[in-house]
């Protein structure tokens, strides 16, 4: 991914991951975007799911679907940054 495409690209994700806000926040989830390298964007998550390994997935994978639909071709995947 080129420099100048990167700041393109994290402007995109970041406006996918506040489309999803609304939705997260009726969980108790709060979603921010940490950085992204080669293709994966890492997202710090909080709430009061912590500890709970399988939610923590499902929100993952949720988050992932979505960038991935919505950027096919510079999303691979999504990593949970610890705190």
């Amino acid at each position: 991914m080129s420099t100048r495409q990167e700041p393109a690209l994290e402007a995109r994700v970041r406006d996918i991951l506040e489309q999803l806000r609304p939705y997260l926040e009726t969980d108790g989830v709060a979603c921010s975007l940490v950085r992204l390298h080669d293709g994966i964007a890492h997202v710090r998550l909080a709430g009061s799911f912590a500890g709970c390994a399988t939610i923590l997935m499902t929100l993952r994978m949720g988050i992932e679907k979505r960038l991935m639909e919505e950027l096919p071709d510079a999303i691979h995947g999504v990593e949970i940054a610890p705190d």
